[in-house]
């Protein structure tokens, strides 16, 4: 079962599966770190989804974005480790994903700020292209345009008016 990065998009099982071997790895990093949490896992727009919940301090430290995205990259290489497939799927901590969400509605609104403000364009920072796909889809709700520019790390979302 090994589908590359530019094969055919993954089946609906060979996710389903990814999704298992996700959570067996996260599973496994919540017992070292003593801390108990529930996994659910889902496979929506041709990912795998793992979402884990869990109450008390530790899910707190777990949850913020930066932690989120190097505990999904992390399962991501775990993933391809055991399958041999790359893995996009998506990891949410304690509700992380929602939040993220706000936050980036919240850098739209400021963006659109600026363009009410006169600005022709206004540029967001770097993230990741998970992000920049709810960006784009954000500002894609409120009648903009979106482009994103950059190289890697660098890769940002400029929002214009059409």
């Amino acid at each position: 079962m090994s589908v590359s990065q530019d094969a055919t998009e993954p089946t609906v099982d060979e996710l389903e599966h990814e999704g298992d071997v996700a959570a067996d790895f996260i599973e496994e990093l919540l017992d070292i770190a003593d801390i108990d949490g529930d996994l659910t896992l889902d496979v929506r727009q041709g990912r795998a989804y793992v979402s884990v919940e869990a109450e008390g301090s530790g899910i707190a430290v777990l949850s913020t974005p930066d932690t989120v995205q190097a505990l999904q990259e992390l399962t991501r290489l775990a993933v391809q480790s055991k399958t041999g497939s790359f893995s996009r799927l998506i990891l949410d901590v304690g509700g992380s994903r929602d939040t993220r969400r706000r936050q980036l509605e919240q850098l739209v609104d400021a963006a659109v700020a600026k363009l009410d403000e006169g600005a022709s364009q206004a540029s967001l920072p770097s993230m990741s292209s998970y992000e920049r796909k709810i960006v784009h889809d954000v500002v894609a709700e409120r009648g903009l345009i979106s482009e994103s520019y950059g190289e890697g790390h660098d890769r940002h979302t400029v929002i214009r008016r059409r």
